[in-house]
């Protein structure tokens, strides 16, 4: 219920603003943490302080080049700490695939889908230019990654 509760409150919250709040990690993080120290759940409170960790870490890649935002790294951190080290693995798989699919939404929406694909084929071809290729003025690259974070952390959390 955390996981979904909070997810989802991130992802409306981003989609509506493009930001996602501390008001809405931090609490989540705390939450994480009480119900692993009160042994609530299945997650340990060593896992879940790994899972802040590999939250964290899974997220800071695409951070650094300016493809997620700052609330996106810590959110997933926050979903480390309810969902523990195992479960935050599988998140951010789900994550992946559910952040590719809601590109290619993005990009249908705008009418950029081929353009968008020959860039990504490009940025793979040569990944040191796509810190810019994101950043580019008025290219409309980026998009609200939040829902794709609540999708995956909510399969997880679901076990599906």
């Amino acid at each position: 219920m955390v996981v979904l509760a909070g997810a989802g409150a991130a992802a409306a919250i981003d989609l509506r603003s493009r930001r996602i709040p501390n008001a809405v990690t931090v609490p989540l993080v705390l939450a994480g943490l009480g119900l692993s120290v009160a042994g609530i759940g299945d997650v340990t409170l060593g896992s879940a302080l790994v899972g802040v960790a590999l939250g964290l870490l899974l997220m800071l890649p695409g951070y650094a080049i300016g493809a997620t935002g700052a609330g996106d790294l810590k959110l997933l951190a926050a979903m480390g700490a309810v969902l523990g080290a195992r479960q935050i693995l599988v998140a951010f798989i789900y994550m992946a695939i559910a952040g590719g699919l809601l590109a290619v939404a993005f990009a249908i929406r705008r009418r950029r889908l081929t353009g968008t694909l020959w860039r990504a084929a490009s940025l793979v071809a040569a990944p040191s230019s796509t810190g810019a290729a994101i950043k580019a003025e008025g290219a409309a690259n980026r998009f609200p990654y939040g829902p794709a974070i609540a999708a995956g952390c909510a399969l997880a959390a679901l076990g599906i």
